[in-house]
């Protein structure tokens, strides 16, 4: 009722050329994201590595510029390799790309005028926790520590009365 059918060299050809295209592509999206740099001695070279470690991607969501595959990424990459070639130091750097980026770069803002309330404001809060805590401690003791009724003073006074008595 079936018949068993060969595939044909066409369908054969096919398939081949299919698996080819697919590996070329595979090959060529991963040529796009190795970038080969050459440096003079390995010290710098940690030091390129510390710096786009540490630097967020202006386009990404909170990823640094070396895992970043976006264009401006690579742009910002290549300005720090130069700049490292030119002898820059890491601060003299992270300026430069502060400057042309923003703050935004850093992962730790930097402590001035307009982000101390960012560096203060967890602090602020867990001192307000601790007041808040150190009130309810307090209030709660004061709640124990009340005023007798009038069968607890009567029992009270029952069993002074009774270690007297012995």
């Amino acid at each position: 009722m079936f018949k068993k059918t060969v595939p044909g060299k066409a369908w054969l050809a096919t398939m081949a050329l299919l698996t080819m295209t697919v590996l070329l592509h595979s090959v060529s999206a991963i040529a796009e994201t190795v970038e080969v740099r050459s440096f003079g001695n390995p010290v710098t070279e940690q030091r390129y590595r510390d710096l786009v470690g540490t630097l967020r991607c202006p386009k990404c969501e909170n990823q640094a510029i070396g895992d970043s595959n976006s264009p401006i990424a690579a742009d910002m990459r290549e300005r720090i390799y130069l700049q490292l070639q030119d002898g820059r130091s890491d601060k003299e750097i992270i300026d430069y790309m502060v400057n042309r980026f923003g703050d935004y770069v850093l992962y730790n803002p930097r402590l001035e005028g307009r982000t101390l309330l960012l560096w203060g404001l967890p602090a602020a809060l867990v001192m307000v926790g601790v007041v808040v805590l150190i009130v309810l401690v307090r209030s709660r003791r004061k709640a124990r520590m009340g005023a007798l009724t009038q069968e607890e003073q009567q029992r009270l006074a029952a069993l002074i009365k009774r270690e007297g008595d012995e």
